[in-house]
């Protein structure tokens, strides 16, 4: 059984950086996100962290790990957002109190979707990867960011259809900032490795490869524990984003995954648009698409709003999810039960 936290508009917000910090030249990204939130409605309870940037990290490991294990306790909050991913997460994983995680939300994605994944695979309460705080400063957000709300919102035994973008943005441009701040300027295309129409369904699962495949062999990434005891028999679908892997980086990973049993049962695989995908010789990204779908006899969809070439969907771990995809545009529709 998955546990699902609600979210309900006047709920306070808990910041904190589990991840990287907010360096001094950038902390008015910070306060202008908090005051966006504030003026949707929410209190925000900032911790230490955030402000703080060192040696690729907020704070040392222990410190990141207290203070989110001190916010998750702390009655006032229930839903927490970092400002932005990072690149050490994994060290606090040792610190978090896994026994002791309630049932609310948390909403990242980058780095972030490391802790997101393995809190769902050890406790079975679902985290959203989605939007991060830092990208909620603008003055209006477009529809397919502005969902998270929506998302959160949907309670248990209820779904929630989000749509593929119309169109996604192919570079920042922080010369000029906008009041959606995103510049939504290429037409979006969700493709498929086959022809014709594909649908997939099964339980969500995923997150930034470049992170979460270091769960894989840890008591942080028993895949096959959560299947047996919180979705016994149902199918996966995996999301996924490349952030920085190269075409073959990306296959070492999936043959590593796929040797780890994270694909038994796998009834589809998503990819976001991606930044990355580097050619290596004449290998490219559509390459690893295609053997993956042949080796697993399973469908592939990608470019899909996901990650690091926002906007990006949000998505449930551990939610009940349809995905369709056809003629280049495509739908998620989560259940959470």
């Amino acid at each position: 059984m998955i546990r699902y936290p609600i979210l309900e508009k006047g709920m306070t917000v808990g910041v904190t950086a589990p991840s990287s910090g907010v360096p001094v030249e950038l902390h008015d990204l910070l306060e202008s996100a908090s005051s966006r939130m504030e003026e949707r409605g929410y209190k925000v309870i900032m911790g230490e962290t955030p402000w703080t940037q060192d040696k690729a990290k907020s704070a040392p490991a222990k410190e990141r790990g207290d203070e989110f294990n001190n916010m998750m306790a702390d009655g006032r909050i229930q839903l927490m957002i970092p400002p932005w991913g990072g690149e050490l997460l994994l060290e606090i994983l040792e610190h978090v109190d896994f026994d002791k995680v309630p049932e609310k939300w948390i909403l990242g994605y980058s780095d972030t979707s490391l802790l997101l994944l393995a809190i769902t695979l050890r406790t079975g309460i679902a985290t959203a990867h989605g939007t991060n705080l830092v990208d909620l400063r603008g003055a209006y957000s477009d529809e397919t960011t502005a969902a998270w709300e929506a998302v959160l919102a949907t309670k248990k035994s209820q779904s929630i259809l989000q749509e593929s973008s119309e169109k996604y943005q192919k570079a920042w441009r922080h010369d000029k900032p906008s009041p959606c701040v995103f510049h939504l300027t290429e037409e979006t295309e969700w493709k498929i490795i086959g022809r014709g129409e594909i649908e997939v369904e099964g339980r969500l699962l995923g997150g930034c490869i470049d992170t979460i495949r270091h769960l894989i062999g840890t008591p942080y990434g028993d895949v096959q524990s959560f299947r047996d005891t919180h979705i016994p028999g149902d199918p996966v679908v995996w999301f996924f984003e490349n952030a920085e892997l190269s075409t073959t980086d990306l296959r070492r990973t999936l043959v590593q995954m796929k040797y780890a049993g994270w694909f038994v049962n796998c009834s589809g695989i998503l990819f976001g648009r991606s930044p990355a995908n580097t050619t290596v010789g004449n290998y490219a990204i559509e390459d690893v698409y295609h053997e993956l779908a042949v080796e697993l006899q399973i469908p592939v969809i990608y470019d899909i709003d996901c990650g690091h070439v926002p906007p990006q969907i949000t998505f449930i771990n551990g939610a009940y999810g349809k995905i369709k995809a056809a003629n280049g545009k495509g739908t998620v529709l989560q259940t959470f039960i």
